[in-house]
């Protein structure tokens, strides 16, 4: 499954979702990072050096520095808030099966490499 590393402001009932699917997320106070007034590309640079792929809603600045960074890095994946939670009972399974489209294809490179290992 994916590894995933949330900033500081990321909620922890998502953490905890994804973690119940078989995600591997660290956080930021897990990391010893929280609280700590950390600019955002030195949680990207955390990030990638621990081969995490960003959890965040600050869309801004990390659309930003993915656009703007040279090399490459796990993912990063902004997402926005919203407290229609009636409306996000009904987006749930759609963005349930986007997730799955995304690790699907993540999958075949875990398959090759496995097939170069045996």
């Amino acid at each position: 499954m994916a590894r995933f590393y949330s900033d500081e402001n990321f909620e922890r009932q998502v953490v905890e979702a994804l973690r119940s699917y078989g995600h591997d997320v660290l956080t930021a106070a897990q990391a010893g990072n929280a609280n700590n007034c950390i600019e955002d590309p030195d949680v990207l640079a955390f990030a990638v050096g621990a081969g995490r792929i960003v959890l965040t809603h600050n869309r801004r600045h990390f659309v930003r520095l993915h656009n703007g960074r040279i090399g490459d890095h796990p993912g990063i994946v902004v997402c926005s808030m919203d407290s229609d939670f009636r409306r996000l009972l009904l987006l749930h399974s759609v963005q349930h099966l986007y997730l799955a489209l995304i690790f699907a294809r993540l999958q075949p490179r875990q398959r090759k490499s496995k097939l170069r290992n045996a």
